[in-house]
């Protein structure tokens, strides 16, 4: 496949990816059409060598393994991991304001986002609505997304704000709210919301008992540069990670050992949850594939010493107008190929064992890779690779690719950069030892 085409399956999943639960359903049908059989906790579990399967949890996670040909006990685990939200605003419940002849929506802010960026945008909703259903217990589940542009949070004019160029903080509760319509004749102002939410399910606004959904930017991803050498595009954080696992998992293969990929929601606000990395899922799942070979916990903690964690989250970028913000002697430059993420602090859960690995493989495959570190008198975030190696204590190694304006609505990356991760993801993968 060319670099281009790392990249456009990519954009196609940020197309398809406007909220956690599509990231997931994206997924699932790139793994349904590689042969993937989807399992389920609460059912047994029949396992092949040679085979793939996938479970997802609460709708945003998603685990994904193939069996070696050849597996035996003994065999290791590779699990690559990346997460599946990304900042943004999320909508409340009874979100309806209006005001002054607009018509409004309650939002509140997701992880951490640039809010300046979000103003101005074409603005649309996704997520998951909860139905009645015959059972209380077994309330109905849909997918909604809008796929148009209808809101909008404005900016205020320069003239009547003239210190907007000196910056301007933002409230998140009177600033982020976002426009969506005019108010119209006086029943009209009810629950506007709910019954647009309503006829876009094809149900009765009664129906509708709660929903999980996100604002997401409608912009399309766009090449960028001179030669194209830029992609420019909403959610590369963290859906350059989610497709590069994909890809790999689906290409790479060993005749020994599982190969596992997890993808995780919640990430943004720290992963303590169900469906988060800090979540005994994953080693939930790994001890239900040697349940099901006859084999329990037992052999899982003794797969600990060997197998290893690819934790796949983007990185921070040399800004070319900022660029003492950076460590001065480790520096990545978009377009040079993944970051390999160090903190002595272990917000990356890098370990040397585990660089020197990747290392050895990037240089076997020629596959181009720098190293990231924070600057000493600087913090830049951590990744989720630190949560789940205390759950599941192997050697553990941060990557990404390097991004500018990260965790604005709009982000920047290294065309080529998509490609060198994949390749990487799919070397972790492939190789026997």
């Amino acid at each position: 496949m060319s670099t281009n085409g790392y990249a456009e399956d990519l954009l196609q999943l940020v197309e398809e990816g406007t909220s956690p639960f599509h990231v997931v359903s994206s997924v699932e049908r790139q793994l349904r059409a590689g042969g993937f059989q989807q399992l389920y906790m609460e059912q047994d579990w029949s396992l092949n060598n040679g085979g793939s399967y996938y479970v997802i949890h609460h709708g945003s996670s998603l685990v994904a393994f193939t069996v070696g040909k050849a597996f035996q006990f003994g065999d290791v685990f590779r699990v690559a991991a990346a997460h599946t939200d990304f900042p943004g605003l999320r909508v409340k419940p009874a979100p309806e304001i209006t005001k002054d002849g607009y018509r409004q929506l309650n939002v509140e802010v997701y992880g951490g986002a640039i809010l300046n960026t979000w103003l101005d945008r074409p603005l649309s909703a996704a997520g998951r609505v909860v139905l009645r259903g015959e059972k209380v217990f077994e309330p109905r589940i849909r997918l909604v997304d809008f796929r148009k542009p209808f809101l909008t949070i404005p900016n205020l004019a320069i003239h009547i704000n003239r210190d907007v160029n000196k910056g301007v903080e933002l409230n998140k509760q009177t600033d982020m709210l976002p426009v969506l319509g005019l108010c119209g004749e006086e029943e009209e102002k009810e629950e506007f919301f709910r019954k647009c939410l309503a006829r876009e399910l094809q149900v009765e606004p009664e129906e509708i008992l709660e929903y999980e959904l996100g604002l997401y930017n409608t912009d399309t991803g766009d090449f960028l540069g001179l030669s194209e050498e830029f992609i420019s595009s909403p959610r590369l954080d963290n859906l350059t990670s989610v497709q590069a696992i994909t890809t790999g998992l689906l290409s790479g293969a060993r005749d020994r050992g599982i190969n596992v990929a997890a993808f995780f929601d919640h990430e943004e606000i720290g992963s303590r949850t169900k469906q988060g990395a800090g979540s005994v899922l994953l080693s939930a799942v790994l001890e239900r594939i040697l349940l099901s070979y006859g084999r329990g916990r037992e052999k899982l903690l003794e797969s600990f010493s060997k197998s290893m964690l690819l934790s796949v989250d983007v990185g921070h970028g040399l800004h070319p107008n900022k660029a003492d913000k950076n460590d001065p002697t480790n520096k990545d430059v978009l377009g040079k190929g993944i970051c390999i993420k160090e903190a002595s602090g272990q917000s990356y859960a890098t370990d040397s064992e585990a660089v020197a690995i990747v290392q050895q493989l990037c240089e076997a495959e020629q596959i181009p890779y720098q190293k990231f570190v924070n600057r000493s008198d600087g913090t830049s975030g951590g990744t989720l690779g630190s949560i789940a190696s205390t759950l599941f204590p192997v050697r553990t190694v941060d990557i990404g690719v390097p991004l500018l304006a990260m965790h604005s609505s709009r982000e920047l990356m290294g065309t080529a950069d998509q490609e060198s991760l994949v390749r990487v993801v799919k070397a972790f993968y492939s190789w026997e030892q």
